[in-house]
């Protein structure tokens, strides 16, 4: 299976994608592979496109996904994101962290399989609510905040539209 990465340098507007062809293989830069090497503590030789780079990880900050690294005499600061984390992103979930929930809206035309939640039910931050069925793939909708399900407007196995309520929420 192919794995990817999103790589942004120094919060750059553009990402660079990195590929991984199959499991032990390198990674790839468009149709070029670099070949990295652990040569010690937190540095790595890395050869892309028949140059050497001496790489030295400076921090890695694990829970916001960023690496500060040095190459050569510049410090760039990497933010890396897997698929699932790029998805959450370009749908917008990513921007509602601290906000009040008062309702939850379909993010994307699908299908509602399943309701993981009731009305009364406490929820907390990262909880399962629904399972949306969209671009063939199954999303797990997860909740933003704290809060108490007030309405389940979803109903499972229902065709919903981007934009449509699915779940009101009380404090």
């Amino acid at each position: 299976m192919c794995a990817k990465l999103f790589a942004t340098v120094n919060a750059a507007k553009k990402s660079v994608e990195l590929e991984c062809p199959k499991p032990g293989a390198a990674w790839q830069v468009g149709n070029s592979a670099a070949d990295v090497r652990r040569t010690g503590p937190g540095l790595y030789s890395v050869m892309h496109n028949g140059r050497s780079h001496n790489v030295l990880v400076q921090k890695e900050d694990m829970e916001n996904g960023t690496v500060r690294m040095r190459i050569g005499g510049g410090t760039y600061t990497v933010a890396m994101e897997d698929e699932r984390s790029r998805l959450v992103q370009l749908l917008g979930l990513d921007k509602v962290k601290g906000a009040v929930l008062k309702e939850l809206k379909a993010p994307m035309p699908g299908l509602v399989l399943k309701v993981l939640v009731k009305e009364g039910d406490t929820v907390k931050k990262n909880d399962p609510l629904l399972i949306l069925e969209a671009m063939k793939m199954e999303n797990v909708i997860k909740c933003t905040a704290d809060a108490v399900v007030k309405k389940v407007h979803a109903q499972e196995r229902s065709a919903v539209e981007k934009g449509q309520l699915l779940l009101s929420f009380e404090h």
